[in-house]
C-alpha cells in the first residue's frame, strides 16, 4: 500500500525550530518531504483530522498537530525509539470511509508488528481502531477510558454510541471490555448493567483513586486502549466542550499509559476528544497528551517480553480451594514480580489458550489463600464459558 495516497505531511511549522538533538523530534523519522519506511519501526504514530461524529465537541480536527507541538520539543527517554510519524490521515468522504481508512492502516501496521498511536479526532474513530482486528483471527480484549460511557442511541451522534456498535460487531471477537473512570453522575446507571450483564467491566473514577495499583491487572490484560480525554478533569484538561471538574489528574492518566507501554499484550493505542478551541493559551491539554504519550513509549521500552509461563523466570504457586476450582495456579514473575493467574478452558477446550492465563494482583493469591475464588477467576471464567 502507497501511504503517501492517505496521508498528509506534517507541517514545517511544527518543527522547524527544534534544534536540540535530544528532543523527540530529532530521534524519529517524520513524514515531511519523503514518508517514512514503517517497517522495521516499533512505534507509528498517525493524526486523524476528523469531527464529524462530534455533536457536542466539535474542534477536535486540529488535535493532532497540536499535539505534536508539544510531543516533539520533549525530551528523548530510554530505548531504541524506532518511532515514525505517518502525518495526518485524509478523511474519507463520509464517517465510515474514514473508520475503514483507520482500519487499514491499524491493520497494516499491526501484520508488520508495528504499535500504531491515533491522535485523534472524535472518538467514536476508535471504532476504526476496533476494525484492523477483525481480520487477524484472535479474541482481542478492549480498554476504554472515558467519563462517560458511550452507549446511547444514534441520535445522540457516532463519538456518543461508538462503544455499543463496537458490542455489537459482526463478527464477533470481542473477548472482554473494560472501562475506566466513568462518572456515576453522568451515565445512565442502566449502561452499567448492561456491561455487568455481558459479563464486562467498569470502573468509577472514585474505585480506580482507591488503588490505582489494583487498575495495573486490568490495564495489562489490554489488547488495545482507547483514551477519552473527557476523562481528566478540566483543570488539568481544559480543552474539551465537555470538560469536567472531577476525573483523572494528570499523573493519573500518565501512569495509566505507563502501564499501557509496559504490556506486551497491547497493539494499538488511541487519544480522543482534544479540542484545541477549549484549551488555555498554553495548551495545557496538549502538553499532558504529549506527556502521556511519552510515558507510554517509556513503558515500551521497559517491557520484558514476559510471555512464557513456563520458563524459569517464573515462580509457580497452586493454591488449593475449599470449592470448586479445586486449585487455581499461580504466577509470578521474577523480573517484574507480577502476577498471572490461569483460569482453564471449561471442558480441556483451549481454542485461545493465551486468554486462559490472565494478569492479576498480589490481593488475588491472597484472596485465594483464604479459601476465596478472585473475582478476575470468575469473570474470566464466565468469558470462557
Amino acid at each position: 500500500m502507497d501511504l503517501t495516497i492517505f496521508f498528509s505531511p506534517v507541517d514545517e511549522s511544527l518543527y522547524g525550530n527544534i534544534s536540540s538533538s535530544s528532543s523527540v523530534f530529532k530521534n524519529i523519522n517524520v513524514f515531511g518531504d519523503k514518508m517514512p519506511d514503517y517497517k522495521g519501526a516499533h512505534i507509528a504514530l498517525f493524526g486523524v483530522s476528523e469531527e464529524r461524529g462530534s455533536i457536542r465537541n466539535a474542534g477536535t480536527a486540529s488535535a493532532p498537530d497540536e499535539i505534536r507541538k508539544k510531543l516533539y520539543n520533549l525530551r528523548k527517554g530510554t530505548g531504541a525509539y524506532r518511532i515514525v510519524d505517518l502525518g495526518n490521515l485524509k478523511p474519507g468522504h463520509d464517517l465510515e470511509e474514514t473508520y475503514v481508512r483507520i482500519s487499514e492502516v491499524c491493520r497494516m501496521l499491526l501484520e508488520s508488528n508495528v504499535l500504531p498511536i491515533i491522535l485523534g479526532g472524535s472518538h467514536d474513530l476508535d471504532y476504526g481502531q476496533y476494525y484492523a482486528y477483525e481480520t487477524l483471527e484472535k479474541l482481542v480484549s478492549f480498554l476504554n477510558v472515558d467519563a462517560f460511557l458511550d452507549l446511547e442511541d444514534k441520535e445522540q451522534g457516532a463519538s456518543n454510541q461508538h462503544i455499543h456498535r463496537v458490542l455489537l460487531h459482526e463478527p464477533n471477537y470481542l473477548f472482554s471490555y473494560t472501562h475506566l473512570a466513568y462518572q456515576s453522575y453522568l451515565i445512565d446507571p442502566t449502561s452499567v448493567s448492561i456491561l455487568e450483564k455481558l459479563y464486562f467491566e467498569a470502573f468509577r473514577i472514585g474505585q480506580m483513586r482507591t488503588n490505582m495499583q489494583e487498575m495495573e491487572p486490568t490495564i495489562r490484560n489490554a489488547d488495545l486502549l482507547s483514551f477519552d480525554i473527557t476523562a481528566i478533569r478540566s483543570a488539568d484538561a481544559p480543552g474539551n466542550a465537555n470538560a469536567q471538574p472531577f476525573g483523572l489528574t494528570g499523573e493519573e492518566a500518565c501512569q495509566i499509559c505507563w502501564y499501557a507501554g509496559l504490556n506486551e499484550k497491547l497493539s494499538s493505542l488511541g487519544f480522543y476528544e482534544y479540542n484545541p478551541l477549549f484549551d488555555d493559551v498554553h495548551r495545557k491539554t496538549a502538553s499532558v497528551i504529549a506527556t502521556m504519550i511519552w510515558y507510554f513509549i517509556e513503558g515500551y521500552y521497559h517491557r520484558k517480553n514476559e510471555q512464557n509461563f513456563r520458563s524459569n523466570d517464573f515462580l509457580k504457586y497452586s493454591v488449593s480451594m475449599p470449592v470448586e476450582p479445586e486449585i487455581i495456579t499461580f504466577y509470578k514473575s521474577k523480573l517484574s514480580e507480577k502476577w498471572w493467574m490461569e483460569v482453564p478452558y471449561p471442558n480441556g477446550r483451549e481454542r485461545y489458550s493465551r486468554n486462559s492465563i490472565v494478569p492479576c494482583s498480589y490481593n488475588d493469591y491472597q484472596a485465594a489463600i483464604r479459601g476465596d475464588v478472585p473475582e478476575r477467576y470468575i469473570s474470566t471464567l464466565a468469558k470462557l464459558i
